[in-house]
């Protein structure tokens, strides 16, 4: 990321970044195992710590900052936040139930095609063995192009809004969304498809992130006054994917603990991450 240019063009530089994560950690097919489940299931905890500590740290506090200072709600600058974190889980809990309405077929082509690329559709693993898996944490892919659109759109509108701690978004996200990449090609591989094409589909899986972070920084720039809702929306919906997908999807292979203790390095790595580099 480039800083003194546009939150546009940083927002797109930072999203390239994000998805170049997620083919990295697809890429990891070519050296893993499909069957080595205890590998996903550390991976998908990471990501989960990832995610809460940057909800924090990088959404709900510069929005409840943005809502306190300036925009003119006194004792009710947690109306906002509140409103848009709310937002942002209903908005993940509406996408789950309309899914199987709006075509999610069971082909992982058909799916990909009609949203845009990313992997919306969830098949539990059979505890047995490796089965297809695209769970709803891909969901959280466009959420966190969006969040990382955001963040560049915010800067220097508030003290914490900085180009430093939208920097740090991007790099958190990034961290976060290597797992993620493999949580969607390793499956692939043990459902039968071939390793390029396993990766193919890792990697496709983040492409839209730079879609998603274009929009939400030409959103929060064309329309500042929404920034405390668009910050605290990205960061509910990305606290509803992990509550409600991610964690349950790590536990039910009995390794839970593994997972447990990923998702606590994986908070105090993006915690460090943005209060020792913010």
């Amino acid at each position: 990321m480039l800083q003194g240019h546009s939150s546009v063009f940083q927002a797109l530089l930072g999203t390239f970044f994000t998805w170049g994560m997620t083919a990295a950690g697809a890429a990891l097919v070519f050296v893993f195992s499909s069957g080595q489940r205890r590998i996903l299931d550390g991976s998908l905890g990471f990501a989960a710590g990832v995610m809460l500590a940057a909800s924090y740290w990088s959404l709900l506090a510069p929005a409840v900052e943005m809502a306190t200072s300036s925009g003119g709600f006194g004792a009710f600058a947690f109306f906002p936040v509140a409103v848009g974190f709310t937002l942002g889980a209903a908005f993940v809990y509406l996408a789950d139930l309309l899914m199987p309405y709006l075509g999610a077929a069971e082909d992982p082509q058909t799916a990909l095609a009609l949203n845009f690329g990313a992997t919306l559709m969830k098949k539990k693993s059979d505890p047995e063995g490796p089965a297809l898996l695209f769970p709803e944490s891909e969901l959280s892919i466009r959420i966190e192009g969006l969040a990382v659109g955001v963040g560049f759109g915010a800067i220097e509108k508030t003290a914490s809004a900085t180009f430093e701690s939208a920097r740090n978004l991007a790099i958190g996200i990034g961290i976060q969304n290597f797992p993620e990449g493999l949580a969607v090609s390793l499956p692939l591989r043990g459902a039968g498809f071939s390793t390029w094409r396993a990766f193919w589909y890792g990697q496709l899986s983040g492409m839209v992130e730079p879609l998603a972070g274009v929009f939400g920084a030409f959103a929060v720039v064309l329309a500042e006054p929404i920034l405390p809702y668009a910050l605290a929306f990205a960061a509910g919906a990305m606290v509803y994917v992990v509550m409600d997908d991610i964690i349950p999807e790590a536990q039910i292979s009995g390794n839970g603990k593994l997972a447990s203790w990923a998702s606590i390095l994986g908070f105090v790595v993006m915690m460090s991450l943005d209060v020792g580099l913010g």
